[in-house]
C-alpha cells in the first residue's frame, strides 16, 4: 500500500509568502479591482526572489484572489477564496436563480432589521437612500449602483446576525457581479427609490412582515426590469 508522505516541519518560503499576501488582501491591503505594485517593487519591498515571487502570485491567481492581465499587470480579484469560488458558481447560474437566493437573503435579513436596528444604523439607512436619490438625480447610475450595494449590505447588517452578515459579505459581490447592472429609466428608478424609502420607513417602525415583503417586492422589481430589458444577441 502507497504510503503518505510525511508533511514537511516548515513551510516553504513561497508558501509563507502565499499566506502573506493572502493576509494582506484579506485585510483591505490591496483592495479588490486595484492592481498590485510591480513585480520588481514587490521584490526590493519583501527581499524575495523572483522566481519566488511569481510561484506565490502564481498560487494566488489559480486561487482565485488575483487575476493575472496581459500587458496590464496584476489585480485583485476578490478578497478570500470563499468570495472567489462564490463569484464563479452564481456567474454560472440562471439569473433567475440568483434573484431568488437574493430575495431569501434579502428578505430574511430586512424583517430581522425591523426587530433588531440600532438608531444608528437606521441613521445610516436613511443617509444611503439619500445618497442612492442624490447619483439618480445627476444620472450618474454607476454611483448609485454602488451605493445601492451599500445599503443592502447595511440592512443584513442591521439584522444583528453575524453569521448571514459574514455569507452575505461573500455572496453580495458575488450576486453583484453575476446579476450585473442595467439602466433604468425614469419611472423604474422613482419605483425603485421608493420601495427603498418603505423599507426604511419598516424597518423604522419595526414592521417586520412588512419589511420583508418591501424586500421582496425591491428584487421582484429588478426581475421585472431584468426581463423587460433587451439581451445581446449571442444571448437570444
Amino acid at each position: 500500500m502507497k504510503r503518505i508522505s510525511t508533511p514537511r516541519r516548515t513551510a516553504s518560503l513561497s508558501a509563507q509568502l502565499v499566506e502573506s499576501l493572502r493576509s494582506h488582501i484579506e485585510s483591505g491591503g490591496w483592495p479588490v479591482g486595484t492592481r498590485i505594485p510591480p513585480e520588481q517593487s514587490l521584490i526590493e519591498e519583501l527581499g524575495v526572489g523572483r522566481s519566488t515571487l511569481r510561484e506565490a502570485l502564481g498560487a494566488l491567481v489559480h486561487l482565485g484572489l488575483l487575476e493575472a492581465r496581459v500587458g496590464d499587470g496584476t489585480y485583485v480579484r476578490s478578497s478570500s477564496e470563499l468570495q472567489s469560488v462564490m463569484v464563479r458558481r452564481a456567474s454560472a447560474a440562471q439569473r433567475d436563480n440568483v434573484l431568488e437566493l437574493r430575495t431569501v437573503l434579502e428578505e430574511y435579513a430586512s424583517g430581522a432589521a425591523a426587530l433588531r436596528r440600532s438608531e444608528e444604523q437606521l441613521q445610516q439607512l436613511r443617509e444611503l437612500v439619500a445618497d442612492a436619490d442624490a447619483a439618480c438625480a445627476g444620472a450618474d447610475m454607476a454611483a448609485a449602483g454602488s451605493v445601492d450595494a451599500l445599503f443592502h449590505r447595511a440592512v443584513v447588517r442591521a439584522s444583528g446576525n453575524d453569521l448571514l452578515v459574514e455569507v452575505y459579505d461573500y455572496l453580495g459581490t458575488a450576486l453583484s457581479a453575476a446579476l450585473g447592472g442595467l439602466p433604468w429609466d425614469a419611472v423604474g428608478a422613482e419605483e425603485h427609490s421608493g420601495l427603498h424609502h418603505r423599507l426604511v420607513d419598516a424597518i423604522e417602525a419595526r414592521d417586520e412582515s412588512g419589511a420583508r415583503a418591501t424586500a421582496a417586492a425591491i428584487v421582484q422589481l429588478t426581475r421585472d426590469h431584468e426581463a423587460k430589458a433587451p439581451r445581446p444577441a449571442e444571448e437570444q
